[in-house]
């Protein structure tokens, strides 16, 4: 087990990827500066209920991602830019409220063990199809795509896949809380196939909507 601020957003962090915040709130601004002078991460929730600035403390799924800070902008009247990184998944045990902002007990989430063969056979199902969104996206929106650069081990095309994924954050939360990398892959799998299906046969002037931009 281990203890760490939360920061309550709607957004849905994975592990691996990168997440830019703009803190601006007192609380959080108070959340991150203990974190750098403690030099320990805090953890990314979706908001289940609440609001992400002002009122109270909003409500928070109960699984997340630890964040590490990897870069800090400090702007002149306090609000901060901050570059982060997701590390590990993580399942809430209890919330403490004795802070302006939101502290968790946490314990690591990571997927169980299964057989690396059908790991394999399933992220091979995936990957040509994560590829093929990514590059209608990236034409759409005038970025570049390399092919190369994409993760093949499960669990890494895993986050990727469902980051990259322009579907609702409830959908989202629901793959960062599967307990097994093999259920994930398949639901991806299906999602991606649905969500191409849909691209292909939009007209191309209309697929800019989805674009990496």
């Amino acid at each position: 087990m281990f203890e760490l601020p939360l920061f309550p957003l709607n957004t849905v962090l994975f592990p691996g990827m990168p997440l830019p915040l703009h803190v601006f709130e007192e609380r959080y601004r108070e959340m991150v500066q203990y974190c750098l002078d403690d030099k320990r991460p805090f953890g990314v929730v979706l908001i289940r209920s609440g609001v992400a600035e002002g009122g109270p403390v909003a409500d928070p799924y109960e699984v997340g991602c630890v964040a590490e800070i990897v870069e800090v902008q400090r702007l002149e009247d306090g609000r901060m830019l901050l570059m982060t990184v997701g590390t590990e998944r993580f399942r809430i045990l209890s919330l403490n409220y004795d802070r302006a902002y939101l502290m968790g007990t946490m314990e690591e989430f990571p997927f169980a063990k299964e057989g690396e063969a059908r790991l394999d056979q399933a992220a091979q199902t995936l990957f040509p199809l994560v590829v093929e969104y990514l590059q209608i996206l990236a034409e759409t929106g005038n970025v570049e795509f390399d092919p190369e650069q994409m993760p093949t081990d499960p669990e890494d095309l895993i986050f990727l896949a469902a980051a990259a994924l322009q579907v609702e954050m409830e959908q989202k939360q629901a793959f960062l809380e599967s307990d097994k990398a093999s259920h994930v892959l398949h639901e991806l799998t299906k999602a991606y196939r649905q969500e191409l299906t849909y691209l292909r046969l939009m007209p191309r002037e209309d697929q800019g909507i989805f674009s990496l931009n």
